[in-house]
């Protein structure tokens, strides 16, 4: 049996919503799909949040991979990034009648807080 230690697995998730982000809001970005014209100032500081969540995911996320002692302090600020940007995250998509998405953010706001009580332990 192939045993998987927590910060492994914190690791791997980290990595992997990580690069979701960067993938999905740089596309938003060369797509133009993000309405700027009406709050340009909220979207600005929305996106800033956005890549760097997802930067210091990464980052903390090899980090804690290759076992250095930094990570798994930077790994509990970009999770807890993670966790209020996935906490604001299903009432918009829920508003707009997106039920499938909402759920999709409730259940990474559980695996959120799963993984910071795993680095805690």
């Amino acid at each position: 049996m192939i045993s998987i230690s927590a910060s492994t697995l914190v690791a791997i998730f980290s990595i992997l919503i990580g690069i979701f982000m960067i993938g999905f809001w740089s596309y938003a970005v060369i797509a133009d799909i993000i309405p700027t014209e009406e709050k340009p100032w909220t979207i600005t500081f929305h996106l800033f949040s956005e890549f760097s969540t997802s930067i210091l995911l990464i980052i903390s996320g090899v980090g804690q991979w290759l076992n250095m002692d930094w990570a798994r302090y930077l790994s509990l600020l970009a999770l807890g990034m993670l966790l209020y940007i996935v906490i604001y995250s299903p009432g918009y998509y829920i508003q707009k009648n997106n039920l499938p998405k909402g759920i999709m953010f409730i259940i990474l706001i559980l695996v959120t807080v799963t993984a910071i009580i795993a680095l805690l332990r």
